[in-house]
């Protein structure tokens, strides 16, 4: 079996504590913890801090972004400003926060020794019992691009943080970048929150019904502003979304198939090129479209991009994708190299071609060869590879490492 390794936006470090969403009780005290930490988003850009060598997130104090959020309380919000709603249990009004941009609770980093291992179950399934049980740190995501509020008001409250009175420069950090600026547990976190920020900053209005949207279950779930018990709907149908369960008012996650392709002979794998990004190959992909499964879309792609017949999709792993909200599903599949290749089909795909394991591992062991820098992939300098391939920070590089070092095997087989 190929061992499993922990891929960048994976392995998520946090107890999500999905069950307490719903809690105003429970949200509004924890957001209020010194321990609370905020990794904070400008149109979908973190925040960082530059160490010289590379730029490190930078995660803030409740305290450090009061005026971003709002007095008290944040969840649960009445109609009178201040005052918390008396319909708690009601749909509608679910940990509602409708005043103030969306505030999105990711999780509980618990506590390395005498952490709870918090489960829906009894004993923390009470929220005001949950908070006396609950051990660890709690972490925030919020986009202000979101606030009504000028740039020079956002960054003048920035200067105020503890990290910039301490001397840091903070700065926005290029989401595309954080390849080369994130460790796994940054990036797990950073992935979570830009998914989920970039989630509520796009559907600000209800899809049944066209009224205003609000945030309920601590940024999870989207309400529809005509289902708040104050609502004047005079003259208006019942929106739809206030009967049964609806996929827009719950934040989606796009499957996207990657597909590396091995020959008969299991000494090849097919990868293509973007018209975009000369001399960088890469295992082609696509979306899953209605009424397909995870196979049937491997195959229909690599028909529709490249004119080849594959057999044999095999899951191989997979990758959430914050840009702004896929999963990538790996996998191999099996094709006859002796057969024609068409480029012509696919007007994003510039060539294709079958590749030799040992082509392969010459790019992989040079410095060079695999790299995210695609703006930079058709500058050609002496001594580089004849061709890059993504780095194993993406999951198309990681199968292509996988299966030219040996971990993913593939015994020769007739196709005929």
């Amino acid at each position: 079996m190929t061992e499993q390794r922990t891929m960048i936006f994976s392995g998520s470090p946090l107890n999500r504590l999905s069950w307490l969403r719903t809690s105003p009780v429970f949200l509004n005290a924890i957001i209020a913890s010194p321990d609370a930490r905020w990794l904070l988003f400008k149109s979908g850009n973190p925040l960082s801090t530059n160490t010289g060598s590379k730029s490190i997130l930078t995660f803030l104090s409740t305290k450090d972004v009061g005026p971003f959020i709002g007095e008290a309380p944040r969840f649960g919000q009445g109609k009178v400003s201040g005052s918390l709603t008396k319909e708690e249990q009601i749909p509608a009004t679910e940990a509602v926060r409708h005043r103030g941009a969306p505030i999105v609770f990711l999780g509980l980093l618990e506590t390395a020794t005498g952490g709870t291992g918090a489960l829906p179950s009894s004993e923390f399934a009470d929220p005001e019992k949950a908070l006396h049980k609950v051990e660890g740190t709690p972490y925030f995501a919020l986009d202000v691009a979101d606030l009504d509020l000028e740039d020079s008001v956002i960054e003048s409250t920035l200067k105020e943080s503890e990290p910039a009175k301490a001397g840091t420069t903070l700065d926005w950090l290029n989401s595309r970048t954080i390849f080369a600026n994130a460790d796994l547990f940054t990036g797990a976190i950073f992935a979570e929150g830009r998914s989920m920020v970039d989630w509520n900053s796009r559907n600000k209005f209800c899809p049944g019904c066209g009224s205003r949207n609000h945030s309920l279950w601590g940024g999870w779930k989207l309400g529809c502003s005509s289902l708040m018990p104050w609502a004047d709907n005079t003259g208006r149908k019942p929106c739809p979304s206030g009967k049964g369960l609806h996929n827009y008012m719950h934040p989606r996650s796009d499957p996207v198939v990657i597909m590396l392709t091995v020959d008969q002979s299991g000494d090849k794998i097919f990868l293509g090129q973007n018209n975009s990004f000369k001399g960088f190959y890469s295992a082609l992909s696509g979306f899953i479209e209605p009424g397909e499964t995870f196979e049937d879309a491997v195959k229909r792609e690599m028909w529709e991009e490249a004119g080849m017949k594959v057999s044999d999709p095999k899951y191989h792993r997979g990758q959430p994708w914050p840009f702004p909200a896929s999963m990538m599903v790996g996998f191999f599949s099996r094709a006859d190299s002796t057969l024609p290749v068409r480029t012509d089909l696919d007007n994003e795909l510039a060539d294709a071609r079958w590749f030799t394991r040992e082509q392969v591992l010459s790019v992989l062991n040079h410095v060079s060869g695999s790299s995210m820098n695609l703006n930079k992939a058709d500058e050609k300098k002496e001594g580089d590879p004849p061709f890059t391939v993504p780095p194993t920070t993406a999951l198309a590089g990681v199968m292509i490492r996988d299966w030219a070092e040996g971990r993913a095997k593939f015994a020769p087989v007739s196709l005929n």
